[in-house]
């Protein structure tokens, strides 16, 4: 039964093989005939499932038949394509060429690839954590008590788990602590990386965004440290010079702590519609490395100091291209992207 089954699918195929018209037509025989799935295929990888004699017998037949219809199908090939007068052919070399399309990178992309540039030319190492993150490393480590509103469900993507509390990382921050209890100071690290919140999301607010973030450690690092590598950075983004603003904040895993604001890059400081005429821009948060997440990470109490900062890459895209709504980040609307 399987043999003559066989015969039929070779005598089939070698007939279509000769009346085919064209290589479009020749190669869809082949993938019906000798294709992943195709009819001859099938025999033979049922073959596996036969008595020893009876694979063998058939095996022979089914092998042979294959052979045929690839030596058949090369000889048609050839003939086809001998069939062509390629003098008749014309080619118009006055026609513009077909345009390949080219990918761009997202601005995200662009941003952060900017920043990892201009922080490894001042000595600092990137590093990556993972975006699920246990309780411990996203809050508890960085010194939040447990009745923080950044615990709730209003601010928080809360995993279920069955060992331990998990959170889709609201910060970048637990990376601090995960990169202190691998290394001895001195030390000075980045961590760019995506991070989620759970709120609204509208032109300025968004549940899944990018953040910075910088961390050094040291015998004698200091604020000063801080606001001069700041300025470094940002005249470096804008290509322009940009003075650095500190006022008085509260973050759990920094003391003390700052909001740290720019020199608007539209006016220069000389106020306008873009700063508000308040000449300064907002950009994120700063401060000295609370003992509390020193002792966190294993190190002893009061033995170093270390400066850590963030903002969100978001921010500062929108500031450097121009761009209106957080949301189109994304959108994956290819519209936007294409004009980076």
């Amino acid at each position: 039964m399987l043999k003559a089954k066989i015969s039929e699918i070779r005598a089939k195929s070698l007939d279509e093989i000769k009346g085919s018209q064209d290589e479009k037509k020749l190669y869809a025989i082949k993938v019906k005939y000798l294709g992943r799935n195709g009819e001859l295929t099938k025999i033979l990888k049922s073959l596996k499932d036969m008595e020893a004699e009876e694979r063998r017998s058939a095996g022979s037949i089914a092998n042979q038949a294959r052979q045929e219809i690839e030596k058949e199908l090369q000889k048609r090939g050839k003939d086809l394509d001998n069939q062509i007068d390629w003098k008749k052919e014309k080619i118009d070399v006055t026609l513009p060429g077909e345009k390949n399309e080219i990918g761009s990178l997202h601005p995200i992309a662009l941003v952060y690839r900017e920043i990892e540039k201009i922080f490894s030319s001042m000595g600092f190492e990137v590093v990556c954590g993972p975006e699920l993150e246990t309780d411990w490393y996203n809050f508890t480590s960085l010194n939040f008590p447990l009745d923080h509103p950044a615990r709730d469900m209003q601010d928080t993507f809360w995993i279920k788990s069955p060992k331990e509390k998990m959170v889709l990382r609201t910060h970048t921050s637990p990376v601090q602590v995960r990169s202190m209890e691998k290394r001895k100071p001195p030390f000075r690290i980045i961590v760019p990386g995506r991070v989620f919140r759970n709120e609204a999301t509208d032109a300025t607010h968004e549940h899944t965004l990018h953040q910075f973030e910088a961390l050094m450690v040291g015998d004698e690092v200091n604020v000063g440290h801080f606001k001069y590598i700041a300025k470094q950075f940002f005249s470096a983004f804008f290509e322009k010079n940009v003075d650095i603003r500190l006022r008085p904040s509260f973050f759990p895993f920094t003391e003390p702590s700052f909001e740290f604001d720019i020199s608007c890059t539209v006016c220069g400081g000389k106020g306008c519609p873009s700063c508000k005429n308040g000449k300064w821009l907002e950009i994120g948060g700063a401060g000295m490395v609370n003992q509390n997440v020193f002792t966190a990470a294993g190190y002893p109490r009061n033995r170093y100091q270390g400066f850590a900062w963030g903002f969100g890459i978001e921010r500062l895209a929108m500031m450097k291209y121009k761009i209106d709504d957080i949301r189109w980040f994304e959108s994956g609307d290819l519209r936007f992207i294409k004009q980076f």
